[in-house]
């Protein structure tokens, strides 16, 4: 192979040829000979297209042909000599082949004779190309002026570039030449040349000439001459204007160009066609005409983004020759018919921008959207005024449902596709219509746009105001139709009547003032809601709407819904007037009407069954409501949830009764009917889900049987960190935090997995590290007690483990592992497991098995002071694991071994921490009666001034001296009403109306004796009345009670109370045997109401597992008489106030329905934290979000404070005046007390949100400097607006 054959060389010569012009710009554009090579050498790396070239192709055919088969004998070689085939030693083989091909004596003659036969090939180029450069020389010299003209042209007459053109330099004698040559009276080949040669020159230059006055005079004569080519060279020098000059010359371009179109309507000898003969685009004079109106468009598109640069001068100009020629309208037009009107400017301006972006520019910035709304409303209301004609026109019309041409769908496709050239009357207004209606949706958006209404229309009686608009837009969206229906694709959809009206109401929505003033009307609702309810009246002649409109008519809603102040629009209409005159409010209807479109009870649509989609969208509206408080409230008599949940059982019936699709059967349609059945499937549950978002919510979700799929659900999207849904800003945490709170909702979480996935990315966090976290730099010792890299999970387990419900589902009567070894690759998976390892580490063993042993067992320390804040749960982790036992050997264990000072506490983090939860676990009281040691070391040689301990009782300086024994003077007031009550017939209400005044004025009077004899007094009036008892009271007796015996958690707290008794002067030191007398008659009274329930829930199986406070607290305020105490419960118990107040009164109680028994979740939550939740939204709004955006709810903490009669919250005086609050003036009382509360810590809620630690704030802290009297005004205040909804949902507790 020493050579080439000629032939061969002839193939090469073009494909090296082609090769070269596709790589042209790449090496022209190098800046030296050494780039350019660079660049053929990694072409393969750097061109996608290397290996189409034909070149290449041949040459790796010739290469295959010439090595093939040495490839193959070297390949087989190395192989064969390894011993092994391609694997883990491809890459050395791939080598060794390599080399020993081009060692070889083929692969050396191969390049040999490619080289010398490229040689010649190039060799060859090079001479052709020299010949045609001089054939190019001979036909430059023949046609200097073209070739010169040459670079200046432009295919595009309304665009130009800055980029690649060329200019020829002029001074002023030869512009002032020009100018002259461009006289009107000049033959046109003159003109032509001076066009062609100003079109050569800068347009800087030509535009600060002496003569540019006179020389834009010849231009715009040029611009109107019926001779094409001096038309179209003045454009393209109108177009190099814009695109390479100052803002100067740019604006005067402008102006110029709009007066000249301005000129072209006002002209008496104009050509511009008809309304009704349409208009043709291949009509040269129609033609030159869209072509300036395109580039003033493209300009009008451009220029805000770069006018604000430049002064306001500038950019009022640009507006103002815009709005004057918009505003222009043919002397003809009033002459004539509407019909044979002359088409004005906005057609044509229409026609190539039809949804107005020019203007959606415009009024997008600050800068130029002042000036143009207040030119508006100045000098062109005139241009706004024939937008709303356009709309009122299209409306009126005849041809709104029967002519197919009114609307985009056919017109934009023809227009898509080039081949449209004519368009007629009907689809010009059409195209104008759109463009009014998407600018006047624009207009609509700014408060300066809405006061330009009302707009006086010609041939109405009245202006049209805002409101008339809009609703003319809805009833639009509702009678036109048909296109919306027949569309198919997304092009044809976007210019419908509906979907256009569609875009505007989206666009309001999306802004806050703006929909308030524009949607947030009783009447716009009712608009939307026409097609609703005259479907509900079965009035089938006035049901015509198709889906598409419906469910765009159910995205308006919900977006409106997704909004307080439009949630409160549906709920109780404009001012409450729905309330007010007894009328169904939007909410109700729209809720009939998905209740009877889900169970099938409508009339078909368009003879066929509602769509999945249909279903769906009007679900979402009612979500957007019964997801928060007020708006379940309104929705609960629809049964909207046991409406969705048989929908979701019969779509699960469905999909189970699919056959599955088996491939290569005729399955197509069985695939399609199953999968749209489990997108209902998933629809509905996620729907279903949002129950879950309130507490009495999640109690009918819960009753509804498909919590469990519901959770499994949530955690499904909430692992792949999805929104809720597309107008919720928060994520799931809330709706984790609501489930949690109970103790069917926590079993739920638990087996699906979401329990195990947090304990499992805790230990991740804390004992792994990041997966993705770089090695360069050594992870930094964490400073906090808790991480900033595992404070997300903190938080995420303290809302998890708020409630005593769902502690005691998790971890009751649970041993702990207490494992001899543990594996360094044994992962934790459920709570038990978490305390064993982070928490009780009484083993060597537990300690060796952490990588980060102090953290970890910090991190373990500060979740179980969070624990057993609540005292329920404090108790179980007493009785079951001996916590208190565990951290004191800690404790004792953690000293120094010296011999100057042996036994001396070793202070760190881990002891201080233990030590704060010794003693929090140890002392009760409020703010101002227990002292907890701080957690923060001080600087200097005394670190922490605390004294630490490692056995009980605690050291003195953690003791307050115990009060003395209240004495209270007999001779107040109350006292001498309290004497005189049989002398009294009207006790009841002067006793409320006494109350109050003195908890106002005298509040420390209300305590010791006189609060218990007042209480009893109240409570036995009561009773004695068998009307008004809402229970009827148990019978004391005390056989049998002796053999009862506590369980060990209400032993535990028999201890807590009589130490608090003691410390208070309240009991004695023989108190305890009278209290659990006191607790067995309780708990045997409870049992006797209860009823038997088949439940798989710990808390259901016996009696109430927690310790009865309130039994306790009156204990305490009855000074310890264990016989007065039981009476005045055997009398409290027959009142309504005790079914909130003393929570075991209704563990699964006979007086409860049998679903409410079952569920597990107490009233206190399902109805006094549901109120408060509400309330707290309309009252303290800042908090209400504060709860929202730190993932917890203000109903779980609520219901920690009430289980234990804020025991550690507030000072004993406080939690009497709360007991007499709520016994004396109602139980509505109860939700006001927490609604205060919480109004009181506002400030400290809101810096505690801002720091992330709200749970641990609300939890761990009393709330300080708190009084029952000064919130009582407040608190009446609530009463008023809100008892007789509160207090008539409390009585309903039995239903």
């Amino acid at each position: 192979m020493s050579h080439l054959p000629n032939k061969v060389e002839a193939e090469l010569q073009p494909l090296l040829g082609q090769l070269l012009k596709s790589i042209k710009e790449r090496i022209s554009g190098a800046p030296s000979v050494e780039c350019a090579e660079e660049i053929l050498l990694h072409l393969e790396e750097t061109d996608e297209n290397f290996h189409n070239y034909e070149l290449v192709k041949y040459l790796r055919n010739y290469i295959d042909t010439a090595l093939g088969s040495v490839i193959e004998e070297e390949t087989e070689k190395c192989t064969s000599a390894e011993g092994r085939s391609l694997g883990s030693g491809q890459d050395t083989l791939v080598q060794q082949v390599t080399r020993k091909t081009r060692e070889s004596e083929e692969y050396k003659e191969m390049m040999r004779s490619l080289k010398n036969t490229m040689m010649v090939v190039v060799e060859s180029l090079i001479n052709k190309f020299e010949e045609d450069k001089l054939k190019k020389e001979e036909l430059h010299k023949k046609k200097t002026h073209e070739q010169h003209t040459s670079y200046c042209m432009d295919s595009c007459s309304d665009s130009g570039s800055s980029f690649n053109q060329s200019y020829t330099f002029m001074n002023q004698e030869q512009l002032q030449i020009i100018v002259g040559k461009l006289d009107p009276s000049q033959p046109k080949e003159i003109r032509r040349e001076a066009l062609q040669s100003l079109c050569c020159a800068p347009p800087s230059d030509v535009l600060n000439c002496e003569c540019w006055i006179t020389l834009r005079k010849h231009l715009v004569t040029a611009l109107s001459d019926p001779d094409p080519i001096l038309s179209d060279r003045s454009l393209r020098f109108y177009a190099k204007t814009f695109s390479s000059s100052t803002f100067s010359a740019t604006r005067e371009t402008y102006t110029s160009l709009a007066m000249h179109l301005e000129s072209c309507f006002t002209s008496q000898q104009s050509s511009v066609p008809t309304l009704s003969a349409g208009m043709d685009i291949t009509n040269p004079d129609v033609v030159r005409l869209l072509k300036k109106f395109r580039l003033l468009n493209e300009f009008q598109k451009e220029v805000p983004s770069f006018w604000i640069r430049h002064p306001e001068k500038f950019m009022e100009e640009i507006v103002e020759s815009t709005l004057s020629l918009l505003s222009v309208t043919h002397e003809q037009s009033f002459r004539a018919e509407s019909s044979h009107r002359v088409l004005k400017p906005v057609y044509f301006l229409a026609l190539l921008d039809t949804k107005a972006s020019w203007f959606n520019k415009w009024m997008h910035g600050y800068y130029s959207r002042t000036v143009v709304l207040r030119l508006l409303e100045n000098k062109y209301k005139s241009l706004i005024t024939a937008a709303v004609r356009q709309c009122l026109d299209y409306y009126d019309s005849k041809n709104v449902e029967n002519d197919d041409t009114d609307n985009l769908c056919t017109v934009r496709y023809h227009r898509t596709n080039g081949r449209r050239t004519y368009y007629t009357g009907h689809e010009l207004q059409y195209i104008y219509f759109v463009h009014s209606l998407c600018l006047l949706g624009r207009l609509l958006m700014y408060t300066d746009g809405r006061k330009l209404f009302p707009i006086k229309v010609k041939n109405r009686k009245e202006p049209v105001a805002l409101m008339d608009l809009l609703v003319l837009l809805i009833q639009m969206m509702h009678q036109n139709q048909k296109s919306a229906q027949n569309a198919n694709t997304t092009q044809r959809d976007s210019f419908a009547p509906a979907n256009l009206v569609m875009e505007v109401l989206r666009m309001l929505c999306g802004r806050k003032e703006c929909a308030t003033e524009c949607l947030y009307r009783n009447v716009i609702i009712d608009s939307l809601l026409f097609p609703i309810s005259t479907w509900l009246k079965d009035d089938q002649m006035l049901v015509t709407c198709v889906e598409t409109v419906l469910i765009n008519t159910a995205d308006i809603l919900a977006r409106i819904a997704s909004t307080d102040r439009g949630l409160s629009l549906l709920l109780f209409g404009e001012n409450n007037k729905h309330a007010a005159s007894n009328c169904p409010s939007a909410a109700q209807l729209i809720a009939e009407f998905t209740k009877r479109l889900l169970d099938g009870e409508l009339p078909p649509l368009a003879s066929t069954e509602p769509s999945t989609a249909l279903k769906g969208a009007f679900i979402f509206v009612c979500r957007q409501m019964y997801n928060t408080c007020e708006g379940l409230d309104v929705l609960m008599p629809y049964g909207l949830h046991e409406s969705i949940s048989k929908a979701w059982k019969k779509a699960c019936s469905l999909s189970e009764r699919t056959p599955t699709p088996v491939a290569g059967n005729e399955s197509g349609a069985t695939a399609q009917e199953l999968q749209n059945t489990m997108v209902l499937e998933e629809m509905l549950l996620d729907n279903l889900l949002n129950f879950a978002a309130t507490p009495k919510g999640l109690l009918l979700l819960q009753q509804t049987g498909a919590l469990n799929e519901c959770v499994i659900y949530m955690f499904s999207r909430f692992t792949k960190k999805l929104q809720v849904s597309k107008c919720e800003k928060f994520g799931y945490g809330v709706m984790v935090t609501q489930v949690a709170a109970t103790a069917p909702g926590i079993v739920a979480l638990q087996s699906s997995g979401f329990i195990k996935a947090l304990v499992m990315e805790l230990w991740s966090v804390l004992e792994c590290g990041r997966d993705d976290a770089r090695m360069i730099n050594p992870k930094p010792t964490p400073v906090e007690p808790i991480d900033r890299s595992c404070q997300k999970s903190f938080l995420a387990l303290v809302n998890l483990l708020s409630s005593f419900y769902a502690v005691y589902e998790l971890i009751g009567g649970m041993p702990l592992p207490n494992k001899s070894a543990y594996s360094l690759r044994e992962v934790p998976t459920s709570i038990v497991d978490l305390i064993d390892r982070l928490i009780i580490m009484n083993s060597n063993a537990k300690i060796h098995s952490l990588f980060n042993y102090e953290h970890s067992h910090m991190f373990g320390v500060r979740l179980l002071s969070v624990m057993c804040c609540n005292l329920d749960i404090l108790l179980l982790l007493e009785s079951q694991y001996h916590v208190s036992e565990i951290l004191l050997n800690a404790q004792k264990e953690n000293v120094r071994e010296s011999l100057e000072n042996p036994g001396d506490f070793i202070i760190d983090g881990l002891s201080v921490e233990r030590n704060q939860i010794l003693v929090r676990m140890n002392l009760i009281g409020g703010p101002s009666e227990r002292v907890l040691p701080p957690r923060v070391l001080q600087k200097g040689n005394d670190p922490f001034r605390w004294p630490l301990f490692s056995s009980y009782p605690l050291p003195k300086c953690y003791l307050r001296e115990p009060l003395k024994k209240p004495s209270v003077k007999q001779d107040n007031e109350l006292s001498k009403l309290l004497k005189n009550l049989e002398m009294q017939t009207d006790w009841l209400e002067s006793c409320k109306k006494q109350f109050c005044r003195i908890m106002k004025s005298k509040p420390d009077i209300l305590k010791g004796s006189i609060l218990a004899e007042l209480l009893e007094k109240f409570v036995g009036h009561f009773a004695d009345n068998p009307s008004d008892c809402f229970f009827r009271p148990y019978e004391v007796s005390d056989s049998g009670v002796k053999r009862l015996s506590l369980s060990p958690i209400q032993h535990l707290g028999v201890k807590i109370v009589v130490r608090y008794g003691k410390f208070l002067g309240l009991l004695k030191d023989d108190s305890d045997q009278e209290l659990a007398n006191l607790l067995k008659h309780c708990e045997r009274f409870v049992k006797q109401q209860q009823i038997i329930i088949s439940s798989s829930l710990h808390c259901l199986q016996g009696g109430y597992v927690g310790h009865d406070w309130f039994a306790s607290t009156a204990f305490l305020i009855m000074s310890g008489d264990g016989e007065r105490t039981l009476r005045f419960l055997q009398q409290f118990s027959s009142l309504l106030v005790s079914a909130f107040l003393w929570l075991p009164r209704l563990h699964a109680s006979i007086h409860l329905s049998v679903q409410n028994a079952e569920s597990g979740i107490h009233p206190v939550y399902s109805c006094t934290a549901y109120y408060i939740e509400m309330l707290l939204k309309i009252e303290v709004p800042l908090v209400f979000s504060a709860f929202r955006m730190s993932g917890f709810t203000p109903s779980q903490i609520c219901q920690h404070w009430l289980s234990q009669c804020f025991w550690n919250y507030l000072n004993w005086t406080e939690i009497g005046h709360y007991i007499a609050v709520c016994v004396i003036l109602g139980p509505d009382y109860q939700v006001y007390m927490c609604i205060a509360l919480l109004k009181h810590l506002e400030q400290e809620i809101l810096h505690h949100m801002q720091t992330q630690d709200l749970q641990v704030f609300l939890k761990e802290e009393a709330i300080h400097g708190f009084q029952v009297s000064s919130y009582l005004d407040f608190m009446e205040n609530l009463e008023h607006s809100y008892r007789a909804t509160i207090l008539t949902e409390m009585e309903n507790i039995k239903s």
